[in-house]
């Protein structure tokens, strides 16, 4: 419903969240790229937030907003307002030199509040707020080298390099014992996400992490680098793993990102992987619900595993 001030009212289970300037364009269109407003972000929210919401409870989150639209400025919003709601969930973690006090999205009114907010992109922690120092998800990021277009040309994006480097990453962590889920970033590339017991600190996974890509790098040397400086990768595709470590996060499922035409974060079965109509930015919000009710993650993360097997496995093959 709307109020006579141009509010847009939307409940949203026990609680009515206002959206203010609905209709704000958020996402300008322009040749292949569909106008998106702030309502229909809002609107995107609500319908996701049955399949989002499972990835974000708990969480800290560090919140993108941008709130005269992707062409305007970025906010990078880790400490919460206090002129946000008193039912809105804050977690209060330590940082050099003292505290931030991050929000917490819970629920659907949450959600929208957010994207009232102008918070396009939702970054969580990958661990929880009850046990912040250690983390129940690992994720490697897996963005493709650029590939020149000839002589003044833009540079274009290899996904054709993310597809393999998933596969062989894909087949090691089989092969380590552990499951492994797969999500396009709706940006360039994909993130392969490893559900944990929340029994390791940041340091001992974030080695782990390390200890695995350089052992994929060391068998692809030609296609794959552990390099973090960009002009020591080459043509490589870089296999990223900082963002496990404390105070790090990683987008979150089902977020927006922004970008034209509103592309989403998306999680994909393994067998999507072989699509060739799939890339970074294969869903949008017109679309990414109907991609979500087809619950590609089924039992993938179910169950947290320990890195201890693993680790020994791994040792045995780096030997």
């Amino acid at each position: 419903m709307s109020g006579g001030d141009g509010t847009r009212r939307v409940r949203a289970g026990r609680r009515t969240v206002e959206v203010h300037r609905p209709d704000k364009v958020l996402f300008p269109g322009g040749g292949d790229a569909k106008e998106y407003t702030k309502g229909d972000l809002v609107d995107y929210h609500r319908a996701v937030a049955p399949f989002m919401l499972p990835h974000l409870r708990g969480r800290p989150l560090m919140l993108e907003r941008h709130p005269d639209g992707i062409d305007g400025p970025t906010f990078m919003q880790k400490n919460t307002p206090d002129h946000y709601p008193e039912w809105i969930p804050r977690v209060e973690v330590t940082k050099e030199g003292g505290t931030v006090r991050h929000a917490v999205c819970d629920d659907t009114a949450t959600l929208l509040y957010l994207a009232d907010q102008a918070s396009i992109t939702l970054h969580r922690w990958l661990s929880r707020a009850d046990s912040v120092d250690h983390p129940d998800r690992l994720v490697f990021d897996l963005d493709p080298p650029p590939v020149p277009e000839g002589p003044g040309g833009t540079p274009r994006d290899d996904f054709e390099a993310v597809r393999e480097a998933a596969r062989l990453l894909g087949e090691l962590l089989d092969e380590l014992g552990l499951p492994s889920a797969l999500m396009t970033t709706g940006s360039r590339g994909l993130h392969v996400v490893v559900p944990l017991n929340g029994r390791h600190d940041f340091d001992e996974v974030r080695a782990f992490a390390r200890d695995v890509a350089g052992t994929l790098a060391g068998a692809h040397p030609d296609r794959l680098t552990t390099a973090a400086r960009k002009k020591e990768r080459g043509e490589r595709l870089y296999l990223d793993i900082q963002r496990n470590a404390y105070a790090q996060t990683a987008v979150a499922p089902y977020t927006v990102r922004p970008r034209p035409g509103a592309p989403v974060t998306t999680p994909i079965t393994w067998d999507q992987l072989d699509d060739p109509e799939l890339h970074a930015r294969r869903w949008t919000i017109a679309d990414a619900v109907e991609q979500a009710r087809t619950n590609p993650w089924s039992g993938r993360l179910n169950r947290g595993r320990s890195l201890g097997p693993a680790r020994r496995r791994l040792n045995a093959l780096r030997d």
